[in-house]
């Protein structure tokens, strides 16, 4: 057999045990396939789109009749001790009173629905006593998918299943290797360390249509979270994201020698991407002088980058930044291991 032709049963051998290994750890498989599933229809239900919610408020006799007017008021007659007794414990958003010729508002400055409820019963009563808009304004509510919380989910979903499947699953699987002196029968072999490090890549991206079509293809069934770019694009930056992952991960566990000590460096690595790189919410809420570095994390490029495509329908071309990114990173971390992977 020629050595080129063991080369490549020799990285075809390793994948193949990258995937033994896999199947057969059920957790493995459930964080993989399920968890974004799970994520997805929890955070979805939680936080899905639904009109502002009717709002009580407790009014003194004098003024329930003029509240009653606002639809987005539920208004309760009350004594004026009993109306602020139902405020303090948080039973009502908003009482009114009158008190010599003016209207009283009793509320929470720091609560959304009394500052809600507080402009819905100022209008109310304002409308009552005959104000005349100098400018009449009609509504025309629309609600298309896209704009909504689960659909800004979706990327930071997949994005952090990516990332912590390959910084923590290969990670674990060369420190779990060399703890149990795996590795020492691999070096009995003529196989070569690019080759064993390569195999973790390649399952990678084997893994990685599961990782990404079941959570989009989930969204678009139960939530009618919209696909609007190419399959393509999001197969680029899938491809590309997984890599980069899959980099750090065999970076992080090319010194390692032990379970605790990998899961230190890999909460280390993961943990502050999971807060600032707009999984949950906007990376734009954090200080402008933060932003260089944020963007410049590639969690923070993958999520831009797949939401761009997938909501937007960007191409290509107009992720290159965020695709930049990642390359960098995957170069860097690639070369990093194969510096710095210790067999023993």
């Amino acid at each position: 057999m020629s050595n080129r032709a063991f080369t490549d049963r020799a990285l075809v051998q390793l994948t193949l045990v990258r995937i033994r290994e896999f199947m057969r750890e059920p957790e493995a498989v459930f964080w993989a396939t399920l968890f974004p599933v799970l994520i997805t229809t929890v955070l979805g239900l939680a936080f899905r789109s639904q009109p502002d919610p009717v709002l009580k408020v407790a009014a003194v006799p004098a003024l329930a009749a003029t509240l009653r007017t606002e639809p987005g008021l539920d208004v309760t007659e009350l004594t004026s001790g009993a109306a602020l007794d139902a405020l303090r414990v948080g039973t009502v958003a908003l009482v009114a009173e009158s008190r010599e010729g003016a209207v009283v508002f009793s509320y929470d400055d720091t609560n959304a629905e009394g500052r809600r409820a507080r402009a819905l019963a100022d209008r109310a009563i304002q409308r009552a006593a005959g104000r005349v808009d100098p400018v009449t304004v009609t509504e025309k509510l629309t609600r298309e998918p896209g704009a909504r919380y689960v659909d800004f989910l979706i990327a930071g979903v997949i994005g952090i299943g990516i990332m912590s499947n390959g910084v923590w699953g290969l990670g674990f699987s060369i420190v779990d290797s060399r703890r149990r002196k795996l590795i020492k029968r691999f070096l009995a072999t003529p196989m070569r360390r690019e080759q064993y490090l390569l195999s973790f890549l390649i399952w990678r991206a084997i893994l990685l249509p599961v990782e990404v079509v079941i959570p989009l293809v989930f969204g678009a069934m139960a939530f009618g979270v919209p696909v609007r770019g190419s399959w393509l694009a999001i197969a680029v930056v899938s491809v590309l994201g997984s890599l980069c992952f899959s980099a750090m991960g065999v970076l992080i566990g090319s010194r390692a020698r032990t379970i605790e000590a990998l899961s230190g460096l890999v909460n280390l690595t993961i943990m502050p991407m999971w807060m600032v790189s707009g999984v949950f919410f906007s990376a734009q809420r954090f200080p402008d002088w933060l932003q260089p570095l944020i963007q410049a994390l590639p969690l923070t490029a993958f999520v831009n980058a797949m939401r761009a495509i997938q909501l937007q329908g960007a191409g290509l071309a107009d992720v290159r930044t965020q695709l930049v990114v990642l390359a960098v990173w995957l170069v860097g971390a690639f070369i990093a291991s194969r510096r710095l992977f210790k067999w023993q």
